[in-house]
């Protein structure tokens, strides 16, 4: 078994590994790339250096170690993840917490994400040959002694009835929204402007929905976001720009644009891909407060609360939905 320490130093030393990117590496992003198109390499760039940045720095895991007062479980259990693919490595921030508190797992990957985690786990075992008895990957998650499972709201109903007599998170769909004043400089739109499409709107932490005080003016926000115009180039993206167009136009419903998204009024927290809703507000504290009970919510931009164009950089403790993995994976 290995030691915390020797479980944090070769975290440590696979932040270390990616911020390199060397060319086994290089070769290994342009293959997740090929079998998932949204995955292109500038996203999955930015998403594994975050990785790095934020939870595989030196100074985070120790943060993770000293808070949690993480050592070595007297009896490691067996936690099954079912991991998403919506961005890259998104189920890492998982295994890499069920690996620092010391248990074994079994991951079932997402077959949108197989490439990536499936390299850090072997990386991780060629650099240590005894980290091989934490990983292993399944098709099916029988005999785990707790789960950890992320997917939609439907598919989340089907892991609370058979997971439900195990200790277990399950996560369903969250999005992001940001509230605006009307007083944001331009470099603060440029930043929301990363937080609205960077992943092309496909993560929990993106902003699919803006809050704005009566008689907004859209256009300096519309001017702005022409940073990412590039996206039309996508045919991904641009396919469902084309065809969440083609539904607004057909229904009539009053929209404005520029060539990467499309504007429409609409209560609704989540949005189609290249399509940000917005809705009025007449007092800024009374919105926060409903948004932040609400449970779609998984980010709220502002001034006020995470800044503007920082959504999309969550720390080593910033935990999806709240559920404080951590403190779970420690508690077993």
């Amino acid at each position: 078994m290995l030691q915390i320490s020797e479980r944090v130093s070769l975290l440590e030393q696979l932040g270390r590994y990616i911020k390199e990117n060397s060319e086994s590496l290089q070769m290994v992003k342009e293959r997740a790339s090929g079998l998932n198109r949204w995955f292109t390499q500038a996203f999955t760039d930015l998403a594994l250096n975050n990785i790095a940045d934020y939870y595989l720095a030196p100074q985070a895991l120790q943060l993770a170690v000293s808070q949690y007062k993480l050592s070595d479980p007297a009896e490691p259990k067996l936690v099954g993840i079912t991991m998403a693919g919506n961005i890259p490595a998104v189920g890492f921030h998982d295994w890499m917490c069920t690996f620092l508190t010391g248990h074994r797992q079994a991951d079932k990957l997402s077959s949108k994400d197989e490439v990536l985690m499936r390299h850090f786990m072997d990386k991780m075992t060629e650099w240590n040959p005894e980290a091989a008895a934490y990983f292993s990957i399944q098709e099916g998650l029988k005999g785990c002694d707790a789960y950890i499972a992320t997917g939609s709201n439907n598919s989340s109903r089907y892991f609370e009835y058979y997971f439900s007599r195990f200790p277990h998170i399950i996560r369903k769909n969250k999005t992001s929204v940001a509230i605006l004043t009307g007083t944001e400089t331009q470099a603060q739109l440029e930043a929301l402007a990363d937080d609205v499409y960077l992943f092309f709107g496909l993560g929990c932490r993106n902003v699919t929905k803006i809050m704005v005080p009566e008689n907004y003016d859209f256009v300096p926000l519309l001017d702005t976001f022409r940073k990412y115009d590039y996206l039309a180039d996508e045919n991904k993206y641009k396919n469902n720009y084309d065809y969440q167009l083609a539904l607004l136009i057909l229904n009539k419903v009053q929209y404005m644009a520029n060539e990467s998204i499309l504007l429409t009024e609409n209560p609704a927290n989540f949005s189609g891909i290249s399509v940000l809703h917005y809705e009025y507000y007449s007092d800024f504290n009374n919105t926060l407060q409903r948004l932040q009970q609400d449970e779609d919510i998984q980010c709220i931009v502002s001034n006020s609360t995470i800044p503007f164009g920082k959504a999309q950089q969550p720390g080593i403790l910033d935990f999806a939905d709240g559920a404080d993995t951590l403190a779970f994976l420690s508690s077993l």
